[in-house]
């Protein structure tokens, strides 16, 4: 019946308008997102729900972020990489992360190009937003995801693995050997390299 059918539409319309306006953040328009990101209309819609359903005012901050978190990993401490990780949604640096943030970080990630999601991974291990990776950073991020993965780790890890790891792979990125990694010297280190893409792959299963 098409009278039920536009009624039944305009009221979720009408719902919708109302939770948009509710909230102490109001996003986007979604057709501007749609454009934005590599999600439907749709999708966005059923994001924005879930979003809003952990985070009512429209907006999540650190701690909220590190809680909803910690739930996918109850077997280790996922705090520290849950900072890093909010850091790198927080693209403006105000210590919130809007729907914006999260959907598009999200798009990369999901169905983001190569090129895209490495540039994004660079972003994440730049802790200090210098530009550059030095090796205590890259080694604060593995050490903060063996952390993460806990002590149900198979095979189980040695202490100095997370050492070890980003002794081999900082020395290949680092080509001109100055003591930073480059957005360039990242991006063609991993591009030529299947372990390290691997690596970064199974990183990025983790976000």
């Amino acid at each position: 019946d098409i009278a039920w059918w536009y009624y039944q539409y305009q009221r979720d319309k009408i719902e919708d308008e109302l939770e948009m306006t509710m909230v102490c953040h109001r996003p986007e328009g979604l057709e501007q997102l749609e454009a934005q990101t590599n999600f439907t209309k749709r999708e966005l819609q059923v994001l924005y729900r879930g979003f809003k359903n952990e985070c009512p005012s429209g907006v999540v901050n650190e701690e909220t972020f590190k809680q909803i978190y910690a739930q996918f990993f109850p077997h280790g401490d996922a705090s520290t990489y849950a900072h890093y990780l909010f850091n790198a949604f927080d693209t403006t640096q105000t210590g919130s992360v809007k729907f914006e943030d999260f959907v598009t970080a999200l798009s990369i990630l999901l169905r983001g190009t190569v090129h895209e999601k490495l540039r994004w991974t660079f972003n994440l291990y730049d802790i200090n937003k210098d530009g550059y990776i030095n090796k205590e950073e890259m080694m604060d991020i593995v050490k903060a995801i063996y952390d993460m993965m806990g002590k149900y780790t198979y095979p189980v890890l040695k202490e100095d693995t997370p050492r070890q790891h980003v002794d081999v792979f900082f020395q290949k990125m680092d080509k001109n050997k100055d003591g930073i990694v480059t957005l360039d010297e990242f991006l063609e280190s991993c591009q030529e390299d299947d372990n390290i893409m691997r690596s970064l792959q199974l990183f990025q299963n983790v976000m």
